[in-house]
């Protein structure tokens, strides 16, 4: 492409069609009427009234046969970018709008998406990785910066999005069976309200929570109630109320009575630093932080997505909550929206 500084002693109307103005051109400088808009392709009518303008000088790109103007490459961007889950919105402000087509998590390849991203005059900027989202958010945008790009750069871009499977992309939530075993000293007054609380977030997520029991005060008791939830079909299973920081707490000689590995005690972020985790052949046990057993949100509303996503959860992946795990009210968005016009992770 060329850039061009047009005189109006010299412009014609064969000079001008064909070419993209760099700027408005108005009526008078300044605070007159638009003529013709920044990024327009001159076509006659647009040259003529150009040529019935009074201006000095307006500056236009030539492009070469093989540049993509700025609207058409900003749309071949948006379709190359999206993956599983996502799909183009619709065009406004010169920016293509990327939504979620289903209820999940938000899967962002980080790696191809700097790459991209590292293209002269390229532009997709999205929420964050991992963020619940819901069908028809905005998830990311994508854009072209100059007016005109070359068309060897938008193959550049669907190159390394093709070969990352897309580079937006949203993992929907299995629907899965939970399974949950609560403390029985619980009153019955907080054990409605922790069932409401758990019903209501698994049902966000698409799962099903079956009947929840209330084991004794005995690993055996403990045991007898995992393995009934299992028998029952649970693909996930919940324990709370634990004394975390006992040791000998029977759901910990539970874990060891049917076989359950630990494979993270403990998580770097709060509210809900004494999650755990465990695995039982194949199956994900999830100790549930006290504090998030009735309405707070806390590091258990960060792995139960996840879980239900699909996602390997152990040591490493609990470890990486400490980047960002101060979860105060200004991180809200990495929550499930569990609730229409509420904060993210808000409960009734």
């Amino acid at each position: 492409m060329k850039a061009i500084a047009q005189r109006r002693e010299t412009a014609t109307r064969e000079s001008l069609v064909g070419l993209v103005l760099c700027h408005d051109v108005r009526e008078r400088d300044h605070d007159g009427a638009v003529v013709g808009d920044k990024g327009a392709r001159v076509d006659a009518a647009l040259a003529e009234r150009l040529l019935a303008t009074p201006w000095d000088e307006i500056h236009l790109l030539a492009l070469d046969p093989g540049d993509f103007h700025e609207e058409a490459a900003g749309q071949r961007l948006a379709s190359a970018v999206v993956g599983d889950g996502v799909a183009v919105k619709g065009y406004t402000g010169g920016q293509w709008s990327l939504a979620a087509s289903r209820r999940g998590l938000l899967d962002i390849r980080r790696e191809p998406l700097a790459a991209i991203n590292a293209l002269e005059g390229v532009c997709v900027f999205t929420l964050f990785d991992g963020q619940p989202v819901e069908p028809g958010e905005i998830v990311a945008k994508a854009k072209v910066t100059p007016l005109a790009i070359p068309a060897e750069t938008i193959r550049a871009v669907e190159d390394l999005s093709g070969r990352a499977g897309g580079v937006v992309a949203v993992k929907a939530f299995r629907p899965s069976a939970i399974g949950a075993v609560a403390r029985q000293h619980l009153e019955p007054r907080q054990r409605a309200r922790f069932e409401a609380a758990l019903a209501q977030k698994i049902d966000w997520l698409g799962g099903r929570l079956l009947p929840v029991r209330y084991a004794g005060a005995s690993a055996a008791a403990v045991a007898a109630d995992l393995e009934r939830l299992l028998a029952d079909g649970a693909e996930v299973l919940i324990v709370a109320g634990a004394s975390a920081l006992d040791p000998l707490d029977p759901v910990f000689g539970a874990l060891e009575l049917v076989g359950a590995r630990m494979e993270r005690h403990g998580a770097p972020a709060h509210p809900g630093s004494l999650l755990w985790i465990a695995d039982w052949n194949g199956r994900t046990v999830l100790g549930m932080p006290t504090c998030g057993m009735f309405s707070q949100a806390t590091t258990f509303d960060l792995i139960l997505p996840r879980l239900l996503a699909g996602e390997r959860v152990g040591n490493r992946e609990i470890a990486a909550l400490g980047h960002g795990g101060l979860l105060s009210r200004d991180v809200a968005y990495r929550f499930p929206p569990y609730r229409a016009n509420a904060a993210r992770g808000e409960l009734e």
